[in-house]
């Protein structure tokens, strides 16, 4: 189950908050083979002196209405799926809420699955111990 992190500017109307999980998460299940239900976001909204971005950076010209996604998930995927997973996102959010491509920008954290505990608990899945 990935956690998927969004954040962006203050006064996003709330049917286009769901509308970015959504497109997400509807990416992650295409191409990280993500089972129905698995779904843990937050999104975070902050105000314009809280929201620093460079409009400019790598060649990429950004609006002033930028999108941060960040997905930690298990260390498990190829670069083709992650590749596939940056793309399906980008065409999503610019399909539902109308987030221009140039404005999605994308982080994946990879971690070990001993890493995880979704709830009561215990580690979902890692080494025996010793």
């Amino acid at each position: 189950m990935p956690i998927i992190r969004i954040s962006l500017r203050a006064g996003t109307p709330p049917a286009e908050r769901t509308t970015l999980v959504e497109g997400v998460y509807a990416a992650l299940r295409e191409t990280f083979a993500v089972a129905e239900g698995d779904l843990f976001a937050f999104v975070h909204e902050h105000e314009a002196a809280n929201f620093h971005d460079g409009p400019d950076d790598l060649g990429i010209h950004r609006s002033d209405d930028p999108v941060a996604i960040q997905i930690t998930a298990n260390a498990t995927r190829t670069t083709a799926q992650k590749r596939a997973l940056y793309a399906a996102i980008a065409c999503n959010l610019g399909r539902g809420p109308g987030v221009k491509p140039a404005n999605v920008l994308v982080n994946l954290v990879e971690v070990v699955p001993e890493n995880w505990s979704f709830g009561d608990g215990p580690m979902l899945d890692g080494p025996a111990d010793p």
